[in-house]
């Protein structure tokens, strides 16, 4: 199964219902009571979350997720809102991503094609679904973050999505049509 902009929409869905990893510390607005000391990303750490996350939100007709800063975002809320034990999952399979994409496609991530990405990343989400090993743990962490940065940005609400700016005039009868953007949240 290939991630796409729908599939990103209703995990949105699910993710603004709180089942989200660190969705505690962001519905609290308390930051997690262990989280490891020092924690720091590299500038190539965040040009790899870039890239992955553009692998998952690609340029189309509208900004994929590396236009929004997607890696930045990451990190930002692996660092703010995810305990220690999610932090040293998040940065472990970030490792693992990284080495087993080398060693099972003879290239760099940053270096291969997009098919490629696409292709070990859905292998990673559907290991996820059914054996629950750290890297897939991860991906999951990674796609649940590239979404919610995504369509939580001006890019995502705006080009993306129908965004209609409140307050404003309030219109409770606004016609839909199968096909149009869903609204922004």
């Amino acid at each position: 199964m290939a991630m796409n902009r729908r599939d990103a929409l209703k995990s949105v869905m699910v993710m603004m219902g709180g089942t989200m990893v660190g969705a505690t510390a962001i519905l609290t607005g308390c930051a997690p009571e262990y989280q490891i000391e020092g924690l720091n990303f590299s500038p190539e750490d965040i040009a790899f979350l870039d890239e992955i996350g553009d692998t998952i939100i690609p340029e189309t007709d509208t900004p994929g997720a590396k236009a929004t800063g997607i890696g930045t975002f990451m990190v930002m809320m692996v660092k703010d809102t995810y305990d220690a034990e999610q932090q040293k999952t998040f940065v472990d399979g970030l490792n693992t991503i990284r080495n087993e994409f080398k060693s099972s496609n003879g290239s760099d991530f940053m270096a291969a094609t997009a098919e490629d990405r696409l292709t070990y990343l859905n292998g990673l989400y559907d290991q996820f679904k059914t054996s629950k090993g750290e890297e897939a743990k991860a991906i999951n962490m990674i796609k649940d973050l590239t979404v919610l940065g995504y369509f939580s940005s001006e890019i995502g609400a705006t080009q993306a999505l129908s965004y209609i700016e409140v307050p404003g005039k309030y219109d409770g009868c606004i016609p839909y049509n199968k096909g149009d953007k869903a609204y922004a949240i």
